[in-house]
C-alpha cells in the first residue's frame, strides 16, 4: 500500500509537470478507446446534465483516471505479483472504470418517470406543427422549444436532411441516440408521415396523434405508478417506525415490571 502510495504521488507530480502527458496519449490512441464506451452513454451524460456537458470530455476524464489507475496496479504487481494480486487489480481496475457509467444508469432510472415524458410531449409540439409545415420544417421549427436533451440529435437531424438525405436513417439515427421510449417506433412514423402524400396527411396525422396520445398515457400511468409505490414506501417506513417504538416501549414496560417484582 505504502508503494503504491509512493508511485500515485510520482505519477502527479510526472503529469502535473508534463512529463506525462496523458491529453496526448488519449488524442492518439481516441479510436481505441472508444470501443471501451458504452453505447448509450453519451445519451446518460446529456440526459443528467440536460446537454450542459459534453460527452466526449467526460469521458476523456474517465479514461485519464483509469490509466492513473492502470499504472497504479501495474506497479503494485511488478513489486509484488501474484495471480490473486492479479485478479483483484483487474476487478478494482473494471469496478473503478464503470463507475461513472453506474452512476449515471442509476440517475436514469431513478428519474425515468421525468425522462421518458419528454419525448411524448415534444412530439406531441411536433404534431401541431405538421398541420401546417412539413415533417422536415416542423421539425426544425420545434427544436428551439425542444427538451434540451434532445436539441444537439435533432440539429444533427435537419443538417443532414437538408443536406440531401431524405432516407429514414437520420430518423433511425436520432432514435438510437436517444433510446427514450418508443423512440425507433416514433421515428418510423415521422419518417412515414414525412413521404406520405398530401391527400393522405391528415389520415396519416391521426394516427401519428393516436401513437402519441397513446405515449401520454403510458408517461402518466408510469408517473403515477411512481408516486404510489413512493407513498407504499413512506407508509411502510411509517408502520416500521411505529411498529418499532412500540415493540420497544412494550420491552421497557416489562422490564420494569420484573425489576419491581
Amino acid at each position: 500500500m505504502e508503494f503504491a502510495i509512493v508511485v500515485l504521488i510520482i505519477l502527479f507530480v510526472l503529469s502535473y509537470g508534463g512529463a506525462i502527458n496523458t491529453k496526448k496519449l488519449y488524442r492518439d490512441n481516441q479510436a481505441l478507446f472508444a470501443i471501451l464506451k458504452e453505447k448509450d452513454y453519451d445519451f446518460l451524460v446529456k440526459v443528467k446534465y440536460e446537454g450542459n456537458m459534453d460527452p466526449d470530455i467526460l469521458f476523456e476524464k474517465r479514461i485519464k483516471n483509469l490509466m492513473i489507475w492502470f499504472a497504479i496496479v501495474l506497479a503494485v504487481l511488478l513489486f509484488n505479483f501474484s495471480w490473486i494480486n492479479l485478479i483483484i487489480g483487474v476487478i478494482i481496475l473494471i469496478v473503478l472504470y464503470k463507475d461513472q457509467y453506474t452512476r449515471l444508469k442509476g440517475y436514469y432510472k431513478k428519474n425515468l418517470t421525468v425522462i421518458e415524458q419528454n419525448l411524448p410531449y415534444y412530439l406531441k409540439s411536433i404534431e401541431i406543427l405538421a398541420q401546417h409545415y412539413t415533417i422536415p420544417v416542423a421539425i426544425s421549427r420545434s427544436i428551439e422549444t425542444a427538451p434540451d436533451m434532445f436539441k444537439e440529435g435533432l440539429q444533427e437531424m435537419v443538417a443532414k436532411i437538408d443536406a440531401g438525405d431524405s432516407s429514414i436513417k437520420p430518423y433511425l439515427e436520432f432514435a438510437e441516440k436517444y433510446p427514450v421510449g418508443d423512440s425507433l417506433r416514433m421515428m418510423r412514423l415521422l419518417y412515414r408521415l414525412s413521404i406520405g402524400a398530401q391527400e393522405n396527411k391528415q389520415e396519416q396525422l391521426s394516427v401519428f396523434s393516436k401513437s402519441v396520445s397513446s405515449l401520454q398515457n403510458k408517461a402518466r400511468e408510469m408517473k403515477y405508478a411512481a408516486r404510489l409505490n413512493k407513498m407504499e414506501k413512506k407508509t411502510l417506513s411509517m408502520l416500521m417506525v411505529t411498529g418499532g417504538g412500540t415493540m420497544l416501549i412494550i420491552f421497557f414496560a416489562m422490564m420494569m415490571m420484573m425489576m419491581n417484582m
